[in-house]
C-alpha cells in the first residue's frame, strides 16, 4: 500500500505519535497495524538502493529489533518474476544473513560495511520521514 495510502489511516497527519512500538507491537494504540507501520517504513527503505527497474519490486525493512529483512522480485524479459528474500540477524558476534531461507552464513568486509550503511540510513530516514 502507497505511503499516502497508509497516513490517510491514521487518524493524525502523521504516524509521529507512535512512539515505543519497535520491537513490542503489542504496546502500539493508533489505528495504523504493526504490519502497516512495517509497509511504510519499507517504501521508504526501498530507495536506498536506487532507482527500482519498472515491473520490479523490492523492500528493505527491519523487522524486529537486530532482524533485517530485504527482498527484491524482478521480472525477466518473458514476464517471469524471481524472488530474492535476505534475511540478516544480527548478533553478539557479529551479522548472519540467509538467503531464500538457506542456510545463515556470517558477512564481513564490504558486504558487512554495506548491511552497516544500508542499516544506518534506513534508521536515519524512518526517523526523519516518519516519526518525527
Amino acid at each position: 500500500m502507497p505511503l499516502k495510502k497508509l497516513l490517510a489511516k491514521s487518524k493524525t497527519s502523521a504516524p509521529a505519535i507512535v512512539t515505543g512500538y519497535r520491537g513490542d507491537p503489542h504496546r502500539y494504540s493508533n489505528r495504523l497495524s504493526y504490519e502497516d507501520l512495517i509497509e511504510m517504513e519499507s517504501e521508504l527503505g526501498k530507495t536506498i538502493f536506487g532507482p527500482i527497474p519498472a515491473g520490479n519490486q523490492r523492500k528493505f525493512f527491519e523487522y524486529r529489533k537486530n532482524i533485517w529483512i530485504w527482498h527484491e522480485r524482478v521480472m525477466n524479459p518473458s514476464g517471469v518474476a524471481t524472488d530474492m528474500t535476505i534475511r540478516y540477524e544480527v548478533r553478539p558476534d557479529g551479522v548472519y544473513k540467509r538467503p531464500n531461507n538457506g542456510q545463515y552464513r556470517k558477512i564481513e568486509g564490504t558486504e558487512l560495511d554495506n548491511f552497516r550503511k544500508a542499516a544506518k540510513t534506513y534508521l536515519n530516514l524512518v526517523k526523519t520521514k516518519l516519526y518525527s
